[in-house]
């Protein structure tokens, strides 16, 4: 999947428009219009700008499996995993392996 298809498809998949990207983004309406609507490449600073404004890494627009996508609460997980020990985040494993146990 190319850039723009990759794009295409993350505003789809939002039901966004050009106009809430280009808000979402800090970008002008232009810019986007003239990305989606006349299939022009963007540049590295605007991907960029692109990717912030979805919420994204540009590691994981350029993923190319099932992309996850940092929500603020995963954020706060992640930020609190690394602040644990080797034996703390063994413990914390265990829990969570233990809460999401169906059976």
């Amino acid at each position: 999947m190319d850039i723009l298809e990759k794009l295409d498809r993350l505003m789809e998949d939002r039901g966004w428009t050009a106009y809430r990207l280009a808000k979402n983004s800090g970008l002008s309406e232009s810019t986007i219009a003239n990305i989606v609507r006349r299939n022009t490449m963007p540049s590295f600073p605007t991907l960029e700008a692109i990717c912030n404004g979805l919420g994204i890494t540009l590691s994981q627009f350029f993923a190319e499996d099932e992309m996850v996508e940092l929500t603020p609460d995963l954020k706060e997980l992640f930020d609190a995993w690394r602040t644990l020990s080797p034996t703390q985040k063994t413990a914390a494993l265990q829990v969570i392996r233990a809460m999401s146990d169906k059976t």
